[in-house]
């Protein structure tokens, strides 16, 4: 008898842990590249279509005031998955090495990924990495992804027809691809299908797919299919691209070009979306969309065109607010209200202890961010940013701290290490046009006592004019 009761109570723990192990929510997080915060029909495009995001938006949160963790790629990446801004974070630029790859996180980093698959989840990523070469300790399946899938190196994600991508720690070879010309096989299509296999290898217990699209990133290259949705459609200057091997591909209609990859990521997240829907796990699946910066000035891209970053100032590479404010919106069916909007400050760095606050895992004491797990529900409790900070050597040298309404920023540290604090208001002022250093010198000793205070020197990414 007692030995039926153990059986019995073995079955029924069982029983309880499976059950658990399937009401944990999946989590999909797209991360667009180089998508302008104007660049979206929730945010008030015009001219591009996004009909798939604008849905996620409708029937679920929209975010005005969440920044990436870097004006550029691979930082802001790093960022996110590890929950320390520029001021802590090891990846601080863009760093390419010799071989195929970016300077890769230490093998002791902890990631959203690692602390994810110990709770149980299947963890995915598909797209483009840049934090690590192939085989080294920051490939992504020493990070905590049992799969990998897409770009291991920035680089070679400026064009649309590899000759190869990575499964893991694999080559799949793309017979006649040829990178600045084209080919059969479209990288963004075939990622997408990745994706879809992913969610259908694991619909029956709880995942992490970290989708990170190369989309819209140029080189201006898409699908013929995708393209005529647009050609034609406005008058157009040719784009001859550059000669160097390794720069960006031309384009005969660069304004039809980029909305239709941009449209393309659009429908990649509809696939997604109908096919939660067709598995029966959407509503226990929560999705974020958002951009790793801000819209480009390079490669044909005609950002004034578009009004890609709206009133914003600056673009990719500028800790102005064009280059760091990126759209977020976030769908989860019974715990986000449909159609709401918040103007929570917050930053890719929130991404870990938000995560953890959703899954029950605990993030590291030292990082920087904080969870807005309560903006997502509605409820009451949200912590605030005492403020969110910036580094970055690159574009001249510059540094930025986001402090409730004011926005302290320095810039062209490179040449000049003294370079004084501009200030700006953000609640009336979001284009940062009227500097009011000058008017409250108490908010901008504040603002250096923090840009003083929020970092520590890289050996790594060293900052000499931070650095002194």
């Amino acid at each position: 008898m007692n030995g039926l009761i153990k059986v019995g109570c073995a079955a029924a723990a069982v029983a309880a842990s499976s059950c658990a192990e399937r009401t944990r929510p999946n989590i999909i997080y797209i991360l667009a590249d180089d998508l302008g915060y104007n660049e979206l029909g929730c945010y008030g495009q015009q001219k591009i279509l996004t009909p798939h995001i604008d849905k996620l938006a409708e029937e679920g949160i929209k975010f005005t005031q969440h920044y990436s963790g870097q004006a550029v790629c691979a930082p802001s990446r790093c960022v996110m998955l590890t929950g320390r801004h520029t001021g802590h974070s090891y990846i601080r630029d863009n760093k390419e090495l010799p071989k195929e790859g970016q300077t890769p996180i230490p093998a002791e980093t902890v990631t959203i990924a690692k602390l994810l698959k110990q709770k149980g989840y299947a963890t995915g990523c598909v797209g483009k990495w840049g934090l690590g070469y192939p085989g080294s300790e920051g490939d992504p399946n020493n990070q905590g992804f049992d799969l990998f899938y897409g770009y291991n190196c920035q680089r070679q994600a400026h064009f649309y027809y590899p000759e190869y991508l990575w499964k893991n720690d694999k080559k799949v070879e793309l017979p006649g691809n040829k990178p600045r010309e084209g080919g059969p096989s479209y990288a963004s299509d075939l990622m997408s299908n990745e994706v879809l296999g992913f969610i259908k290898d694991h619909k029956d217990k709880p995942f992490y797919l970290y989708y990170a699209s190369p989309l819209p990133h140029v080189s201006l290259q898409i699908t013929d299919e995708m393209l005529n949705m647009y050609k034609g459609k406005w008058d157009e200057k040719a784009h001859k691209g550059s000669s160097h091997p390794k720069g960006y591909t031309g384009h005969p209609t660069p304004r039809a070009a980029y909305a239709a990859m941009i449209s393309h990521l659009d429908r990649d997240v509809g696939r997604i979306t109908a096919l939660l829907k067709e598995l029966k796990i959407d509503d226990n699946t929560l999705i974020i969309f958002t951009s790793d910066n801000g819209a480009t000035h390079a490669g044909g891209v005609d950002y004034k065109f578009f009004n890609s970053v709206g009133e914003l100032r600056g673009l990719k590479g500028s800790l102005w607010e064009g280059g760091i404010r990126v759209p977020f919106v976030a769908k989860w069916p019974g715990k986000i209200k449909p159609g709401s909007t918040s103007d929570h400050i917050s930053g890719f760095q929130d991404m870990m202890p938000t995560i953890g606050d959703i899954t029950g895992y605990r993030s590291p004491a030292d990082i920087d961010g904080i969870s807005f797990l309560p903006t997502l529900l509605g409820t009451t409790g949200q912590a605030e940013h005492k403020c969110l900070y910036w580094e970055f050597k690159a574009y001249g040298g510059q540094q930025a701290v986001r402090m409730g309404k004011w926005k302290g920023i320095r810039r062209g540290l490179q040449r000049n290490p003294n370079a004084p604090i501009q200030l700006y208001n953000l609640e009336t002022d979001l284009s940062e046009k009227n500097d009011l250093a000058k008017k409250y010198p108490e908010v901008v000793e504040k603002i250096q006592k923090l840009m003083q205070s929020e970092r520590v020197a890289s050996k790594v990414f060293p900052f000499k004019a931070l650095d002194k």
